[in-house]
C-alpha cells in the first residue's frame, strides 16, 4: 500500500489497525519526562511501607512517602520469564507464546517491545542488565544500550529524555537458596537490616522449622540489601541534579520466591509491590500525590501502555494492557488476569482471575499434585523441608493441603477474609454467584486473548514453523472458532462421566489441539471411560504426537499398558524435544507401569538437547529403582 501525504486514507488505516509505529509524541522534547525504572526478582510487598513490621526497607518507604503506593499490582504469571516478556511487550505471554518456562518465540512483524517506540519518539533507553523475554532474540532496536553497564549517564546530550532500566538479581530465589550468593548479597547490611529468624511470622502452609525459619530470614535479608541498592541508584538521579524531572517506579517480577509462591497464581505469588514516584510538574491532575494509597487493580502488563502514555506517544492497538496514568485513561479494569503453564521440564495448566476481593483459579489439570517434583524448587531447603516433615506426617493443615495428589478444578478465595488462599469456597452455596461471575470473566479472557495455553506445546511448534510466529496460529481464517474449540474441549475433559459421549465424539475432531483434549477427558475418566478403549487404541495412530501420547496415558491408566507403552517408548525417541519431554512426564506418571520402558528411560538420560526429558527420565528411573539423583 503506498501512502500519500495528499491522500491520508491509507495511513488511517494501518494506523487504526496498530500496524504503524506511533513515534511521534505530543510533548515537546522539554516537556518528555525521564523515567527510572528499578526492578527486582521474586519479592512480594513484604515492604514496611506495605505494613510490614518485619522488614527494613527505609529506602523504598521514603519513596512512597514521596510518590503513589499500589496496593493491587499483580503480574501475569508466579514466574520471571513469562512476567517479563508480557511487561516489555504491553501483551500476554499466553498471546504471543512465550507462557512456556523456557521456551523461545518470534515476534510478529507488526509488534515491537515497547522502548523501540520510545526510541523512535527521542528517548534514549538503557537496560542494566536483564532480558529474559522467552524470544528467539531481541530485537536490537529496543535498546540503546543492554549490558552490565548501562546507564542513563551514558547518553552523548544530557537534555536527551531516558527511559532506564535497572534490575536487581539479588533477591532471585538463589540468592535464599545459595549460602555464598547469600553471603555476598547481605555482605556489609547493618545488624539492625538482618532478621532474627525466631521472631518472623510464617505463611500458614510451611511447616514451623528452623530450616523453614531460615529461609524465611533469608528472604527478608535480601530484600533489605535490595533496599540498599534502590538507595544508591535514587542518590545517583540526585546527584545528577535529575530527580526532578524523573518519574521512578519500583517494582517486582513476581512473588516470593519459595514454594506455593513462585511459579503459583495465588497472591503469594502473583501480588507484587509497585511504588511510583512522579515530580510535581510531571504530574497529571490527582496523579503522583505523595503519600497516595490506591486500591486500582494493575497488571505489570499495564507498564508498557502507560509508559507511552507518559511520554505522550499513542498506545498500540496490539497491546492489551491498558495506560493507568497519563493524560488518556480508559475506566479501570475490573480484574487481573494470570496463567500457569509449563514450568521448566513440568506442565499444570492453571489460570486465574482476579478482582479487588476476590481470586478464582482453574485447574485444567487437576489430576496433578500441586508440588509435582521440579528439580530447581526442589533443590530449596524449604522444599526439602515439606517433603521431610510430610514423610514425617507432622505437616500443619494448611500445608497438608498443598500435598494432596490431585486438585479441585475450581479454586474460589476471599483475600478479605482469607488471605492466605486457604479455604475453598468454591462449593460454597452462598458464593455461586461470584463463582459465576469469576468463571465467565476467565472465559470471556482465554477467547478473546487467544491463550495458545490450551495448545499442547509440540503442536504450537510445529504450526509456528509454518507461521514463523506462535502469534498467528489462532489468528488465521477460523482461529476464532479453533480458540472456542479448545476452549470448550479443555473444559470437558474436566466434566465427570456424563461427558463421555461428547468426549468420543470429540476425539474425531478436525484439528490435532482438539483431539487431545478429548483424550486427556477420557484419560481422567479413567476406567469409568472403558467403552472408549477402541477409539483410544485407534488413537494410537493419530497423525499428531500429542494426541498419540494423550491416547498412551489414558490406556496405561485403563490398565491397558501393554498396547501403550510402545507407542510411548516410541515418542521418547522422537526428533521433537517436547514429544520426548510429554512423553516422558506421562511414563514418570504411571510409575511402574513404566518398568518396561527403563531401558527407554535411560537413554533418554543422554538428551543433549533438552535438559528437562534429562530430568523427568532420571526422576522415573529413581523412583521405580529407588536410587539416589543419578543426574542433576
Amino acid at each position: 500500500m503506498r501512502i500519500s501525504l495528499l491522500n491520508p486514507f491509507p495511513l488511517l488505516v494501518l494506523l487504526a489497525a496498530g500496524l504503524l509505529p506511533h513515534f511521534c509524541s505530543t510533548l515537546s522534547a522539554d516537556e518528555r519526562p525521564n523515567i527510572l525504572w528499578l526492578s527486582c526478582e521474586d519479592i512480594g510487598p513484604h515492604l514496611g511501607c506495605y505494613g510490614d513490621p518485619q522488614a527494613a526497607t527505609p529506602v523504598l518507604d521514603q519513596l512512597a512517602r514521596n510518590g503513589m503506593r499500589y496496593e493491587n499490582a499483580f503480574v501475569t504469571a508466579g514466574v520471571c520469564a513469562p512476567c517479563r516478556s508480557a511487561i516489555i511487550s504491553g501483551m500476554y505471554q499466553t498471546t504471543l507464546g512465550t507462557h512456556h518456562m523456557r521456551c523461545k518465540a518470534r515476534l510478529p512483524d507488526h509488534v515491537k517491545l515497547f522502548p523501540q517506540y520510545l526510541r523512535e519518539a527521542g528517548y534514549y533507553c538503557t537496560n542494566n542488565s536483564k532480558t529474559d523475554y522467552q524470544l528467539v532474540s531481541t530485537p536490537k532496536e529496543t535498546w540503546d544500550e543492554s549490558s552490565g553497564k548501562a546507564h542513563w549517564r551514558k547518553r552523548k546530550d544530557k537534555n536527551q529524555p531516558f527511559f532506564a532500566v535497572f534490575n536487581y538479581t539479588g533477591c532471585h530465589e538463589s540468592g535464599i537458596a545459595s549460602t555464598s550468593k547469600y553471603e555476598s548479597v547481605t555482605k556489609g547490611l547493618p545488624p539492625s537490616h538482618l532478621h532474627d529468624p525466631g521472631k518472623l511470622t510464617l505463611p500458614p502452609y510451611y511447616p514451623d522449622t528452623p530450616v523453614v525459619r531460615e529461609d524465611w530470614k533469608r528472604y527478608y535479608d535480601v530484600i533489605s540489601a535490595m533496599d540498599r541498592w534502590a538507595g544508591g541508584l535514587l542518590k545517583q538521579l540526585e546527584e545528577d541534579g535529575l530527580a526532578d524531572n524523573t518519574i521512578v517506579l519500583f517494582w517486582s517480577d513476581h512473588g516470593v520466591g519459595l514454594p506455593r509462591a513462585k511459579r503459583w497464581l495465588y497472591d503469594s505469588g502473583m501480588h507484587v509491590p509497585l511504588i511510583i514516584r512522579i515530580p510535581e510538574p510531571l504530574r497529571q491532575s490527582g496523579q503522583g500525590v505523595p503519600g497516595t494509597v490506591t486500591d486500582e487493580l494493575v497488571s505489570l502488563i499495564d507498564l508498557a501502555p502507560t509508559m507511552l502514555n507518559l511520554a505522550g506517544i499513542e498506545i498500540l492497538n496490539h497491546m492489551q494492557g491498558r495506560a493507568f496514568l497519563g493524560d488518556k485513561l480508559t475506566p479501570q479494569r475490573q480484574f487481573v488476569y494470570g496463567a500457569r503453564d509449563r514450568m521448566d521440564e513440568r506442565y499444570d495448566i492453571i489460570r486465574a482471575v482476579r478482582d479487588k476481593r476476590y481470586k478464582y483459579l482453574r485447574n485444567y489439570e487437576p489430576f496433578k499434585t500441586y508440588y509435582q517434583y521440579m528439580n530447581t524448587p526442589e533443590k530449596g531447603a524449604t522444599m526439602r523441608e515439606i517433603r521431610r516433615v510430610d514423610a514425617e506426617g507432622d505437616l500443619p493443615p494448611a500445608a497438608q493441603l498443598f500435598m494432596a495428589p490431585t486438585k479441585p478444578v475450581e479454586e474460589l478465595y476471599d483475600l478479605e477474609k482469607d488471605p492466605h488462599e486457604l479455604h475453598n469456597l468454591a462449593d460454597s452455596p452462598n458464593h455461586q454467584e461470584i463463582l459465576t461471575r469469576m468463571r465467565k470473566a476467565h472465559l470471556e479472557w482465554v477467547l478473546e486473548t487467544k491463550d495458545l495455553g490450551l495448545m499442547p506445546e509440540p503442536e504450537i511448534v510445529e504450526r509456528e514453523r509454518r507461521l514463523n510466529n506462535r502469534f498467528g496460529i489462532l489468528r488465521q481464517t477460523g482461529g476464532r472458532t479453533l480458540m472456542q474449540q479448545l476452549r470448550d474441549s479443555a473444559s470437558l475433559a474436566l466434566e465427570g462421566t456424563d461427558a463421555l459421549p461428547q468426549l468420543v465424539r470429540t476425539l474425531s475432531n478436525e484439528d490435532a489441539a482438539v483431539r487431545y483434549w478429548a483424550a486427556i477427558g477420557l484419560g481422567n475418566l479413567g476406567t469409568e471411560a472403558v467403552a472408549a478403549k477402541d477409539r483410544l487404541l485407534d488413537a494410537l495412530r493419530d497423525a499428531s504426537p500429542s494426541v498419540r501420547i494423550a491416547s498412551a496415558r489414558a490406556l496405561c491408566i485403563m490398565d491397558s499398558e501393554d498396547k501403550a507403552l510402545p507407542v510411548l517408548i516410541d515418542e521418547l525417541g522422537s526428533d521433537g524435544e517436547w514429544v520426548r519431554l510429554n512423553a516422558a512426564i506421562v511414563l514418570d506418571s504411571i510409575g511402574d507401569k513404566a518398568r518396561p520402558a527403563i531401558p527407554a528411560l535411560k537413554e533418554a538420560l543422554k538428551d543433549k538437547q533438552n535438559k528437562y526429558v534429562v530430568r523427568v527420565a532420571n526422576r522415573a528411573l529413581n523412583v521405580m529403582q529407588g536410587t539416589e539423583n543419578a543426574v542433576k
